[in-house]
């Protein structure tokens, strides 16, 4: 397997093939009638050049156009890949059962009057739903456009429109924008490797494009305009897998829907829709643009230049009011000036008059020729403050444009800074055409305008940022906690018997307290004497707060009382809490009041809460906390599972972060603190799906440690007695733990056996320099020197939805290393993969490959996988043994590799009809079509030395 896979199997999407890819279409609902979608279809077919066969089906018609017509898909004489369907909906289900018993394995339905028009549509899309189900078809729509691919003259739409070949493939949930971006592109010259537009999704989704696109050759970038997800978890995962690669850039219409309804925590009301969706985006990789025009310029950009390493942009202007609005630009969208360095300022001063501005935007005046330009930009790119550059043109009486445009072309040519951002805004329109020609021949690009110039650069750095989270590696942090379920389960049971939603806020802590999440002690009184007893205890001055399920925002209720010094202070407080609370809500139950220490020392409030999405599952919240916190609204979200790197992302993403570095006179928190906090509190919400919605605000964080002051915590009634599989609620699939096992080596030394997590790299690079020239050769099918950080991430940072890696550890004393890998990369479908494995030189014949396969094959049968499939090269005799050994029977690939296939499901069929004969018969070793040569039969020490299955 080459390197450059990063141990993931070749994807492939079932059946989509035959939707992009046909070579013979049945078109259901032709007509020879203009106007209708049936004629419209077939003039397309027959006037695009597509060289498949086309059947037209039309049961009252013989000849379509010059076609022979059929009366069913059932009556075609040759096999058909694909069916574009444009009938009335209620004929669908029976026309796609037809095509299902014809072996029709792709569908387009272009028909409308489905859900969109109510129950009864509803209900035909489950009737095809169970057909496809029963037949394993592949369906794109209903309600919608259909599905164009230019390299091969497929027009399966009725706009008779054909874009040019390209390299942007581009899916659309509306169909009359996606009408209308046809037109636009035919206008643009821009070109398509495929064009989507998917309807209503009862099958084929964004995941599975994304999927299908991602290993598409002729696809360079993904655009998407999204109205809403039907699958977040498999969206998730399609696009995190594909996204290192191959930009994925959005828009996603509705950002500012109705979104905070009544809730029960600061978190609720906050965390609307569209913040969840942009959290998602960045989780992925995902670059989202406000206009569909960004989605070209950004998919333009992308391929040509290099991505900015930060946001400080240099401006370079020969006129002061452009460079004023790029400025208003930049800053109004979060970019920076960038200051340039007095290097900078000096070389300035000697090509420049002395009359210019002196700082950045760079006004080079209105005489500024090609030379002033040219040494300028190089100046600029020269500076290390500065990550980009805009160079601005106006026309001007002296200035020459194409000279212009050729002095920047040749500046961005220099070896020397060539790796910098260089964006153009050449403005005016018929005397810059020839310049913007000349800067986008030279991979230069250029805007009509400099505030569209700076939202590209400022997303080029959006997709710098969201890269750097799927390529980081984050640290180790100690956060591995497991605390007793039963407890926590109780605790929510209880609640719900009392037909609570929220925890009590003791109930609450208590909970946070299992996963080592700080929090201020807390006891609760229902009476001013019990009161004035649990000050005592807790010592004087204290804090008094309300405890009523209903009431949820206590301050506002005036149920709080702070720093009370003695006993009178205390009686006097309960009395005035209790008396607020009852006239702030008549009906609210009172449970007592909540006692705990007053903490007087100075720091850091900050809120950390989460909600349960109905689409994304659990998201975290993260900003300013106190009293303040809805009216500030400085947060970020995140999506759990968290690591270090995404729990300083997130801290990072709000002005709070700044101030927690230190400010006036407080020292700077403890944000290593701070992020194993985020970590944990992440844990809870992946081990706990009853929970619904969770406050803890304030949380005080100093300069050495913190405490939760207050915590509430919702659960979810209609799931704490419900049996709820572990992490189906979850978008992104967490560190699988219960494939943790202990296993002896045979010098007697212990290893874990164990997934691999994006922490392991630097493990992993020492196991790798320690692998010889042939144990490489026969893992990556070729000699490798060396590792880059990007490569080795995309091993470790895996999806374990996508790929199963475990790794054997061995701990002596405070020295862990990585003795070998097994990795499963499954397919999309999840039911088969490839597995390859590995063994350090220094550590083979000690058992550990053997045992290694053996566990993954077992993993492999718990995940539901029903076939595995290895690929070896054909001299690595023992790979080729121990898969034997596996039950693996072996064939001929070709001149170099041999596959070893496994049947997991055939065996398990035989076990569990208990014929022994039949087991055995599917663990035998068939004869292979490959002359493998026969070799003595090795000791397991032998075939445990086995290097690699490819």
């Amino acid at each position: 397997m080459n390197l450059d896979d990063a141990g993931a199997a070749i994807l492939v999407t079932s059946n989509l093939d035959k939707i992009f890819n046909p070579k013979s279409v049945a078109i259901v609902g032709a007509s020879d009638e203009e106007g209708s979608v049936g004629f419209a279809l077939m003039k397309n077919f027959l006037e695009s050049g597509f060289e498949g066969k086309i059947y037209p089906v039309n049961i009252r018609k013989t000849e379509i156009l010059g076609l022979k017509a059929y009366q069913s898909v059932e009556q075609i004489p040759e096999p058909v890949d694909l069916a574009v369907i444009a009938t009335p909906a209620k004929t669908v289900p029976d026309i796609v059962e037809q095509c299902g018993k014809a072996g029709i394995k792709g569908l387009v339905i272009i028909s409308a009057g489905f859900k969109e028009v109510g129950p009864e549509g509803k209900a035909l899309e489950e009737k095809i739903l169970e057909i496809r189900q029963k037949y394993g078809l592949r369906i794109i729509g209903p309600n919608c456009l259909g599905i164009i691919r230019p390299s091969i003259k497929l027009n399966a739409t009725f706009i008779d429109k054909m874009p040019k070949p390209g390299n942007i493939a581009f899916i659309s949930q509306s169909g009359a924008l996606g009408a209308a971006i046809l037109d636009w592109a035919l206008h643009e010259n821009v070109g398509f490797s495929n064009f989507v537009s998917v309807g209503s999704m009862i099958d084929v989704d964004f995941g599975d494009l994304i999927d299908y696109f991602g290993t598409d050759p002729k696809t360079r970038s993904i655009l998407m305009y999204i109205e809403g997800l039907t699958d977040a978890r498999e969206f998730m995962s399609a696009a995190r897998h594909f996204a290192r690669t191959k930009p994925i850039i959005v828009v996603k219409a509705g950002k500012f829907s109705e979104s905070a309804k009544a809730a029960a925590s600061h978190t609720g009301s906050l965390t609307g829709e569209d913040d969840i969706y942009d959290a998602a985006f960045k989780r992925a990789g995902i670059v989202r643009v406000e206009e569909i025009a960004d989605l070209f310029n950004c998919a333009e950009v992308l391929g040509l230049q290099p991505l900015p390493k930060g946001p400080n942009l240099a401006i370079v202007t020969n006129a002061g009011g452009p460079g004023v609005m790029a400025t208003d630009a930049l800053i109004a969208r979060g970019g920076k000036l960038a200051k340039l360095s007095p290097q900078t300022i000096e070389i300035l001063n000697s090509v420049l008059p002395s009359y210019w501005s002196r700082g950045n935007p760079v006004d080079i005046l209105g005489d500024a020729r090609a030379e002033r330009y040219k040494a300028v930009l190089e100046a600029c790119l020269r500076d290390d403050n500065v990550d980009g550059v805009l160079v601005i043109y106006t026309a001007q009486a002296v200035a020459e444009p194409v000279e212009i445009a050729k002095a920047v072309v040749e500046a961005c040519r220099n070896e020397k800074y060539c790796n910098k951002t260089v964006l153009t805004s050449f403005m005016g329109h018929g005397a810059v055409e020839e310049a913007n020609r000349i800067l986008n021949e030279s991979s230069v690009p250029t805007y009509s305008t400099p505030e569209q110039a700076v939202k590209t650069y400022l997303y080029m750095y959006q997709y710098k940022r969201n890269l750097e989270l799927l390529y980081e590696t984050p640290e180790e942090l100690p956060v591995d906690v497991s605390p007793p379920r039963r407890p926590i389960m109780v605790a929510m049971r209880n609640a719900a018997l009392e037909n609570r939603e929220l925890l009590t806020e003791a109930e609450a802590k208590k909970l946070l307290e299992y996963y080592d999440l700080p929090v201020v002690k807390t006891c609760v009184a229902t009476t001013a004497d019990e009161a004035i007893r649990l000050a005592a205890q807790v010592g004087y001055p204290v804090v008094l707060k309300i405890l009523s399920p209903q009431i949820v925002h206590k301050t506002d209720a005036g149920g709080v009382a702070l720093d009370l010094a003695n006993e009178a202070e205390v009686r006097e407080a309960f009395e005035r809490i209790i008396r607020n609370a009852k006239a702030y809500n008549p009906d609210a139950e009172i449970l007592g009041v909540t006692v705990q220490p007053m903490i007087k020392k100075r720091g850091y409030e900050v809120i950390i809460g989460a909600k349960k999405d109905p689409l994304f599952g659990p998201v975290i919240l993260f900003g300013m906390g106190g009293i303040g916190v809805e009216l500030f609204k400085d947060y970020s979200i995140g999506i759990p599972p968290l690591n270090q790197t995404l729990a300083r992302r997130l801290m990072e993403e709000t002005k709070v972060y700044q101030l927690l570095k230190g400010y006036r006179n407080l020292p700077p928190a403890n944000m290593k603190l701070l992020e194993e906090i985020l970590v944990r509190f992440s844990q809870m919400l992946v081990e706990f799906p009853q929970i619904k919605e969770v406050d803890i605000n304030p949380l005080l964080i100093y300069d050495k440690d913190a405490y939760a002051l207050d915590a509430r915590i919702a659960v979810d009634k209609d799931l704490v007695f419900k049996k709820v599989e572990p992490h189906q609620h979850l978008v992104i699939s967490p560190y699988p733990k219960k494939y943790e096992t202990l296993w002896r080596l045979r010098d007697g030394r212990t290893v874990m056996l164990r997934p691999i997590k994006p922490e392991d790299e630097p493990l992993w690079l020492e196991m790798f320099q320690n692998f010889s020239e042939e144990s490489i050769r026969f893992r990556f099918f070729q000699i490798i020197k060396d590792t880059p950080h990007e490569v080795r991430v995309r091993y470790c940072n895996i999806d374990y939805d996508r790929e199963i890696a475990i790794v054997a550890e061995l701990n002596e004393g405070d020295r862990r290393k990585i003795l070998g890998v097994v990795r499963i990369s499954l397919e999309p479908d999840r039911k088969s993969g490839e597995i390859a494995f590995i063994v350090a030189d220094p550590w083979q014949g000690l058992g550990l490959g053997t045992k290694m396969v053996d566990y993954a094959i077992e993993i492999a049968a718990d995940m539901g996988v029903e076939m595995l499939y290895a690929i070896m090269l054909k001299d690595n005799h023992r790979a080729i043994e121990l898969t034997k050994k596996m039950g693996f029977k072996l064939y001929k690939q070709d001149e170099d590799t041999v596959k070893g296939v496994l049947n997991l499901k055939e065996e398990e069929a035989c076990v569990e009809r208990g014929n022994i004969n039949k087991v055995q018969g599917a663990l035998t070793v068939e004869k292979t079509q490959l002359a493998v040569q026969k070799q003595t039969e090795q000791q397991d020490e032998n075939t445990d030395g086995v290097q690699a299955l490819g």
